[in-house]
């Protein structure tokens, strides 16, 4: 997208990209945080180390961001983990394909050698095709694991690629 920009946050930068972050969890889709999170525990989990926050922003608009950690601490942190989130302005511009090359790119520069989605909601079907697309393949279905504001249970995927 041009005009677009790719750039870690510190963590006193994070209330830019709150009200994305406050817009896709209340539409009860695609992450399981409760609704009313507050803006210090989000801040506290996408930025606190080893979690590193990017943003990517057009001017001042902030069109999305993502957060990249290791999925798990000790044996299980060569894989990373990675959470996007993208604004319902920008959506269909790009910016989740943008997000996830540049996420997988930082992810090789970091050291992790796979990455790996624990949670991927079914119904959120541009993301698994998106997903797929940048090589990622569902290696396992958690049977009613996400409660869907709309739609009740349904199923969950775990997605996973090598670096």
């Amino acid at each position: 997208m041009p005009g677009m920009r790719i750039r870690e946050i510190r963590t006193d930068e994070f209330p830019r990209v709150w009200p994305v972050f406050q817009e896709v969890i209340s539409r009860g889709d695609s992450y399981p945080y409760p609704a009313d999170l507050a803006l210090e525990d989000a801040r506290a989990m996408w930025t606190t180390a080893p979690a590193r926050c990017f943003v990517a922003e057009a001017g001042d608009e902030v069109l999305g961001f993502y957060r990249l950690a290791p999925n798990h601490m000790g044996l299980g942190n060569h894989v990373a983990n990675g959470s996007y989130m993208v604004a319902s302005a920008a959506r269909g511009r790009g910016v989740g394909a943008a997000l996830c090359e540049h996420s997988l790119e930082e992810a090789r520069r970091s050291g992790f050698s796979a990455m790996q989605f624990n949670l991927v909601v079914s119904t959120n079907t541009g993301a698994v095709r998106l997903w797929q697309r940048h090589g990622f393949d569902i290696v396992g279905t958690l049977p009613g694991a996400f409660r869907h504001a709309l739609h009740g249970p349904v199923d969950a995927y775990v997605m996973y690629r090598g670096l």
